[in-house]
């Protein structure tokens, strides 16, 4: 499967027109027909209500009783959440055999979290029928991008077909047959016709879900013409409905890529002079690698809105009035937002952004946790992995630019030299040379020696030898200092212990002296 950067680069742009991106497509079939009436493809309400039954014949023996398609819905959680890009495309007709379009084409990753069906202006919309704009409706929602999705009915204003928004059921049709496309609570992607069952199914309930008109793409082929047969029934005209399909006017579509990735379509116009054929829209989103696709709204109410501003020409429904006037209500709305998630587990080498981690320099994995090592980050003496440089032996540091330091060797320099004298062995083998010194010995030595003396010369250091001298001498002398010091202390208490007597000295002279004498 290609990635998700491939299926972006399907809508990479053949020209630049005026600095806007540019689409060119050579598209045929269309028909214009002139009927007033020709955005309202039922007569006496939304869609059909014949069964499955009916849409089963009149599909190929291709898909059998199969009556929708499915497909898992893409789940990346990198940013941006969308990309949106601007096409003008050269199309065929007008009065010098040509005419130009002008549209939005955004691709929206993770729909499960950031695709959402919205209400005309909010929770409640559909039952209060209010006459809002598509930018009133997203702007307490926050919408990256947004635009008209299903329809509503012109005259009570009420949402028409089934509406499921964030997994709240709005509207039932009751299993009218129309062009459904909705995202299911595990992500499943669903586009075609479904039953009441289906919309019902609590087993995987849908989170969105939204009507429109005409199955445009299956599985990667043109599906109008079985469209018409399946939803036209007693209560539209076969050449009526065919104008709806046929008439150039604003478009929106929805529709999703071989990745999974959610793809919004719309074109501006102005319904008979400008703007796209549904077969035209089919033609274009095939011929950029759209899988499924249905067509939304019927062309009068076609809106792009990007960051809360309209970024399209104002639709047939709106009068310029100051900022334009609508004069109808606008449909439920598709709204890109951000991810509704809770803030992500980080760690210390990243921020939680758009429900998603975004990596300091260096890290990269969903949680930032993951050293980003890229060849030659770890130079000639490590390789990379998903954990950071692993070195070669010899080697050490996160660059792997650091040799052993003296005494060692081995992977991470883990083992300790074993040579006679302290002296310094080879880095990476431990070597201290043979006993009959050979020559290439003799130079592993020498190498890691001279290896390991550039690496450290600005750095002096003594060996254990060395050390053990320096200490011995020093203790010597310590215990000869003490000694002395001890054999004066030991003389000033003997002396401190002899008494004395004074015997005048004729006494001592004389033979009759006393007894008297000098003692201790």
């Amino acid at each position: 499967m290609a990635t998700s950067s491939a299926s972006l680069q399907r809508w990479r742009l053949l020209m630049v027109l005026t600095g806007l991106q540019v689409w060119q497509l050579g598209i045929t079939k269309a028909r214009v027909s002139t009927d007033v009436d020709v955005l309202l493809p039922y007569a006496k309400g939304h869609g059909p209500t014949h069964s499955h039954r009916h849409v089963r014949d009149c599909q190929s023996v291709t898909y059998g009783t199969k009556t929708f398609e499915t497909w898992p819905s893409s789940s990346q959680n990198t940013l941006p959440v969308a990309q949106s890009s601007v096409f003008i495309s050269d199309m065929p007709g007008g009065a010098v055999n040509s005419r130009w379009v002008y549209g939005h084409v955004t691709v929206v990753r993770d729909p499960l979290r950031t695709l959402s069906v919205l209400e005309p202006g909010g929770p409640g919309g559909c039952e209060k029928s209010p006459r809002v704009t598509v930018e009133e409706t997203v702007a307490p929602a926050g919408c990256l991008y947004a635009q008209n999705a299903g329809f509503f009915n012109i005259t009570s204003d009420e949402c028409l077909g089934n509406v499921v928004s964030d997994g709240w059921m709005v509207r039932d049709s009751r299993g009218v047959q129309n062009a459904q496309f909705g995202i299911r609570k595990d992500g499943t992607l669903v586009f075609g016709y479904l039953s009441q069952e289906d919309v019902l199914d609590q087993s995987n309930p849908f989170e969105q879900l939204v009507s429109g008109v005409v199955w445009l793409l299956r599985n990667g082929e043109v599906y109008i013409n079985q469209s018409l047969k399946a939803e036209c029934d007693e209560i539209v005209d076969i050449e009526l409905f065919g104008d709806f399909v046929d008439v150039r006017s604003a478009r929106t579509a929805v529709g999703h890529d071989v990745n999974g990735n959610v793809v919004l379509f719309h074109v501006d116009g102005q319904t008979h002079k400008r703007g796209m054929s549904l077969w035209e829209v089919a033609d274009f989103l095939k011929n950029n690698g759209v899988i499924n696709a249905i067509n939304l709204d019927g062309g009068g109410s076609s809106s792009f809105v990007a960051n809360g501003t309209l970024a399209s020409y104002p639709p047939d429904t709106c009068k310029p009035d100051g900022r334009w006037r609508c004069a109808r209500p606008v449909s439920t709305v598709l709204c890109v937002h951000r991810p509704r998630c809770q803030p992500a587990d980080c760690g210390g080498h990243g921020h939680c952004e758009d429900g998603g981690c975004r990596c300091e320099e260096g890290w990269q994995g969903p949680a930032c946790d993951s050293l980003l090592c890229r060849p030659p980050a770890c130079g000639p003496h490590g390789v990379c992995t998903a954990n950071g440089c692993l070195c070669a032996a010899g080697w050490r540091g996160e660059l792997c630019s650091k040799i052993c330091p003296a005494g060692f060797y081995g992977l991470s320099c883990a083992e300790k030299c074993q040579c006679e004298e302290q002296c310094a062995c080879d880095p990476q083998t431990g070597s201290c040379g043979s006993a009959n010194n050979s020559t290439s010995s003799r130079e592993a030595v020498q190498s890691g020696r001279r290896r390991q003396e550039e690496a450290y010369g600005h750095e002096p250091y003594l060996t254990e030898q060395t050390w053990l001298i320096i200490t011995v001498t020093l203790a010597s002398l310590l215990l000869i200092r003490l000694l002395a010091h001890c054999l004066r202390a030991t003389r000033r208490l003997l002396l401190s212990r002899y008494s004395y007597s004074q015997v005048p000295l004729s006494d001592v002279k004389g033979e009759a002296a006393s007894s008297g004498s000098c003692f201790l």
